[in-house]
């Protein structure tokens, strides 16, 4: 069983016009609401083996937010580039190359690729809102296999 967790990071902040669009920080709420998913997915028992996040700064806060509820160390957390700007395309890439010891796996990451690549795998059309959690379940032992085959299970969660 491979499993899937993809977030959209947390509501980040457009208060400073002079902040690069990857250097955007987490407003307040979106703080609250990074540590609010966080405790929900412990609460139900929510391990990862692997957290990759896009290098953007308020994805890497709402990852590293989430991370310190499931007892994942932040420096551990693994920054893509390509979960910056990607396409679907570059993120199933980048899922289709994890290592198949990785049972587990979060990707911190934006829209609207996010809601797009669950679309793809689920055939299910939504709209990703921020500091939402899909959680995809698939059958099978090889990420490679991801994209190619049949989605056993999809459950979103909003904060």
């Amino acid at each position: 069983m491979k499993v899937l967790f993809l977030v959209r990071h947390a509501q980040s902040s457009w208060d400073d016009a002079m902040l690069s669009d990857r250097d955007r920080p987490l407003t307040d709420k979106g703080k609250r609401d990074a540590v609010k998913m966080g405790k929900r997915l412990a609460e139900r028992d929510v391990v990862v083996d692997m957290i990759l996040s896009s290098p953007a700064k308020r994805a890497l806060a709402t990852a590293g937010a989430i991370a310190r509820k499931l007892d994942f160390k932040r420096k551990n957390i693994v920054q893509d580039e390509r979960l910056y700007a990607g396409e679907v395309d570059e993120l199933l890439q980048v899922i289709q190359a994890l290592d198949d010891k990785q049972s587990r796996v979060m990707l911190a990451g934006h829209n609207p690729a996010l809601s797009e690549l669950v679309r793809r795998l689920s055939g299910k059309s939504t709209n990703m809102p921020t500091c939402a959690v899909a959680e995809l379940r698939f059958d099978m032992k090889s990420w490679s296999k991801i994209g190619k085959s049949k989605l056993e299970k999809l459950v979103l969660k909003y904060s």
